[in-house]
């Protein structure tokens, strides 16, 4: 079938996901590029090795309780409410509960961001690193539990009216607060204490910023945020109900980056394996955040609405298209992101105080990586599948069976190196994927699998083949140019070019039906211009 036959018979509900994850994926890819922009500049004044392995700790336990119970965390518990609730024309009641969860959450997670910050002493003690400057730091980085717990609220009530652009831009003036805060703070103090001290309060009052920036459009959505402690209407109570295997379900994920940053720094090195792993993370997320967060949460609204009709027969062929869309976008990405490891750490970090070594030590850790890359976009969007249905159970029961293997791995993995640790998250990954569709698969019957296998196998051969042309390219050329910021850039940016390139050309050849829908996006915005 030729593309623009397959455009004109793709379902409409297709090509506005299709649109709405692009406009969605470039507003968050843009965020994602200052993200690592914001990492690049760190990693400059502070590499892998020593003091910031402190403040990597610090910072991922008031980031895991934030994951526990704020953010993502209430997002998904809300959101399924909340729209349910406009779905019934119970526009008014939608709001009022809103306002209450948002009040609710401003006394509760005060309250526990205060008791942490006084408990900081005894939570940081078991880490092996200097207590007054952990301590110190991660009383700076608590309210981020707060902040983001508010926020949560604020982003659910926007996606719910599919309204995804802001939200998605605000992590842009997150990041752009905290590299300013870099730049123009580092330089001013002389130890590197206090340099780190600069770089937490940045990270707080970009926070801030993200918070407040998408209230001005709530205004035009049918209500606003008022004064109200509405705590008895059922609606409330049924948000923490699901709250909790939803917390547990997202936060686990979190918690296993805890298990491994503790591995990290009590069992293999603790004066560099926490800071290189999170530098390597920051680069694997980038085109995870991109393509499998820019469907699932546009999949989201719509999937929960489709649960409240009980319309179960578009419900499982929208979530077969996000997992094929998934797969469309990340199972190249997982393979270049392995071939050129090396490269792409070189280029990103190595220069100031991140040295050949460090390269070495966090090119590894990306490449273990990268083998989950897919299986992570997949598990998020299964995720949502199940918590659009509000049985959140599932994937709780899943993640923390994943928990389980998780610190079963590590203990397994630990031996070999840095990258062990990266590996086992990612054979997590795997198996938490295969588990949430068997489970799928017997609740709600096929996600059409026979498309799907076909699907990824054309896929998965034009990945590789673009992978191995990456990898062919960038070596002639690192040859030819050398090692020079400029050279780096020339070998691995052509790399990725041909890859892509190719990637497309092979997807055409194939008969890849998800390139089609990228085709019918580029036809729908020439003849919107």
């Amino acid at each position: 079938m030729k593309a623009d036959e397959a455009a004109r018979t793709e379902p409409a509900p297709a090509r506005r996901l299709a649109w709405s994850t692009a406009i969605f994926a470039a507003a968050t890819g843009l965020s994602r590029v200052f993200g690592l922009l914001r990492e690049i500049v760190a990693r400059n004044y502070f590499g892998v090795q020593g003091s910031i392995n402190a403040f990597e700790i610090a910072f991922l336990i008031p980031n895991t309780v934030r994951a526990l119970v704020a953010d993502a965390a209430l997002s998904g518990a809300f959101v399924p409410i909340f729209g349910e609730l406009l779905e019934k024309g119970n526009r008014a009641r939608a709001w009022r509960v809103a306002s209450t969860l948002f009040w609710l959450m401003l006394i509760g997670l005060g309250t526990l961001t205060a008791l942490f910050i006084l408990l900081a002493p005894w939570l940081m003690s078991p880490f092996p690193y200097k207590q007054d400057l952990l301590v110190g730091l991660s009383r700076i980085l608590f309210p981020l539990v707060l902040l983001l717990g508010l926020s949560g609220i604020v982003v659910g009530i926007l996606n719910s009216y599919e309204h995804f652009t802001v939200p998605a831009l605000t992590p842009v003036f997150w990041n752009v607060v905290i590299i300013l805060g870099l730049v123009i703070g580092v330089p001013l103090v002389e130890s590197k204490d206090a340099k780190l001290y600069v770089y937490a309060g940045a990270i707080l009052a970009g926070t801030v910023v993200q918070f407040l920036l998408p209230l001005p459009w709530l205004r035009g959505r049918g209500g606003r945020l008022q004064l109200v402690l509405d705590w008895r209407d059922p609606a409330v109570r049924r948000v923490f109900v699901l709250m909790l295997p939803v917390t547990l379900a997202l936060g686990l994920i979190n918690v296993n980056a805890l298990i491994n940053a503790v591995f990290a720094a009590k069992l293999i090195d603790p004066d560099i394996a926490p800071s290189a792993i999170n530098a390597a993370f920051r680069i694997y997320m980038l085109p995870q955040g991109i393509f499998s967060v820019a469907v699932a949460t546009v999949l989201f609204p719509r999937m929960a609405r489709l649960a409240a009709r009980a319309d179960f027969d578009t419900f499982r062929e929208t979530v077969s298209l996000g997992l094929r869309q998934i797969g469309f976008l990340l199972l190249p990405a997982s393979a270049v992101s392995a071939v050129l490891a090396a490269p792409i750490v070189r280029l990103a970090y190595e220069r100031g105080a991140f040295t050949e070594k460090q390269t070495t030590v966090v090119a590894g850790a990306l490449a273990a990586f990268s083998l989950g890359l897919t299986f992570n976009g997949t598990m998020l969007m299964l995720n949502r599948a199940f918590f659009s249905l509000q049985s959140p159970w599932t994937p709780t029961a899943i993640a923390l069976g994943n928990l389980g293997l998780n610190a079963a791995l590590a203990t397994a993995f630990y031996r070999v190196g840095v990258w062990g640790l990266p590996l086992a998250t990612s054979l997590v990954n795997i198996a938490g994927t295969g588990a949430l569709l068997f489970v799928f698969r017997r609740r709600l019957g096929s996600v059409d699998g026979g498309r799907l296998v076909d699907s990824y196998l054309r896929i998965a051969v034009a990945s590789a083949l673009a992978a191995g042309a990456a990898f062919g390219v960038w070596y002639g050329l690192d040859a030819a140019v050398g090692r020079s910021f400029a050279g780096q850039l020339l070998s691995v940016g052509g790399a990725l070019a041909v890859s892509v390139g190719l990637y497309l050309a092979l997807a055409r050849a194939f008969s890849i039906r998800e390139l089609e829908l990228l085709l019918s996006l580029r036809r729908r915005s020439a003849t919107t211009s």
